[in-house]
């Protein structure tokens, strides 16, 4: 028997994704914790010769001799970033990403993402997607895996750098694994984000009792129990980074870090645990850039290898989180540990909730289908 030729798929808009659960971010960091113990046991491919690549990206230049081609701006990109992801998922998908932070000022999100998820044996398309939610709460999901391991179970101060959209899932994730959270201390850049960031946090948590905006680094970071840094820029020069100082943390903090970061030399000290979301990500990151990587990729975890290139520090103080998830290297070990763990953002995440998200949607009949074709016109 031949199986028919005829390929549909479903498109899921952003309103049907949030009907099919894209949202529930408890379910979210389930998801990733499932999926980093599949990178940890290599069920995995990603882009590149190391399967590691974070994807291809278009930069654009500060100048061209085309007057229509676009200029570079801060975080101005097209990016391709494919994976296939093992396990009981068993799906491959690309999410493109195209992003300019001038976006605001049309009043657009700064990036505008759309996924793709296919068939791994034939390719067929099983579903498009809308994707900035997608992105936005697997992003926000791993602070929330890295959390659940390696904070304290008991923490209620967070320090929170950058009150977007990163801000807001982030602080989701720590929400949904340490429940007793009752205090947040915010900078930001504008005051308009800032008002919308605490309309948001009223409506969505009103179980946190205290809210304190602060003008200084140093005031997210102290006092804290978990800290983290979510703020878009430009990258080029570490030193403008947003930087940790090992004075200002005090003993049990953990800090997740899904943006630009730098640190401080006591930052590099041994006994700071230093952990990477996916070490074969930031292997593959230091492979294929230039030298020190931390000016083009700002992830703190790339300035952990440009330490370690530089002999500053011992590649083996790196741990990797899906070791940890796996259960095959240890989590939090004591209350006052100082953990600082770099999150680099996988397509593999993309694929894994995009899954989830695309099976729910057909159990609940959610999504329009369209045609590929009845019969392909070439064969």
């Amino acid at each position: 028997m031949t199986a028919s030729p005829r390929i549909d798929f479903i498109y899921l808009s952003e309103p049907d994704m949030i009907r099919a659960g894209v949202t529930d971010m408890a379910a979210c960091v389930d998801t990733m914790e499932e999926m980093f113990r599949l990178l940890h046991h290599g069920d995995y491919r990603m882009a590149g010769a190391n399967n590691n690549s974070h994807g291809a990206i278009v930069l654009f230049p500060e100048t061209s001799p085309f007057p229509d081609m676009p200029k570079a701006t801060a975080d101005r990109r097209f990016m391709a970033m494919p994976a296939y992801l093992g396990g009981r998922f068993r799906t491959t998908g690309m999410k493109w990403y195209g992003s300019n932070i001038e976006n605001r000022a049309r009043g657009l999100p700064r990036s505008i993402l759309t996924f793709v998820l296919n068939d791994p044996d034939t390719g067929a398309p099983l579903a498009f997607m809308s994707a900035n939610l997608l992105s936005a709460y697997r992003t926000g999901a791993v602070p929330g895996v890295g959390a659940r391991h390696l904070a304290r179970p008991e923490s209620r101060v967070v320090g929170l750098l950058g009150p977007g959209v990163m801000g807001k899932t982030s602080l989701s994730a720590f929400m949904a694994v340490c429940p007793g959270i009752d205090t947040v201390k915010i900078k930001g850049r504008g005051r308009a984000n800032l008002e919308a960031f605490l309309a948001w946090l009223d409506k969505t948590y009103p179980q946190i009792a205290n809210v304190e905006v602060v003008d200084e680094i140093e005031d997210v970071v102290r006092d804290c129990d978990i800290v983290t840094f979510c703020g878009s820029g430009a990258t080029g020069d570490p030193s403008t980074y947003p930087t940790v100082r090992r004075e200002w943390v005090r003993p049990g903090t953990f800090l997740s870090m899904p943006a630009l970061c730098n640190i401080d030399v006591g930052m590099e000290a041994p006994e700071i645990r230093k952990v990477l979301d996916n070490t074969g990500l930031y292997d593959a990151w230091y492979e294929e850039n230039p030298k020190p990587v931390h000016a083009s990729v700002p992830a703190v975890g790339i300035r952990f290898l440009d330490l370690a290139a530089e002999g500053r520090i011992d590649r083996d103080q790196l741990e990797d989180l899906g070791e940890i998830v796996a259960g095959e290297a240890p989590g939090r070990r004591d209350d006052d540990e100082i953990i600082i763990m770099s999150v680099g953002g996988m397509p593999v995440e993309d694929v894994a909730w995009g899954t989830v998200v695309y099976r729910k949607a057909l159990e609940l009949g959610i999504g329009t289908r369209l045609t590929l074709w009845d019969e392909p016109a070439l064969r």
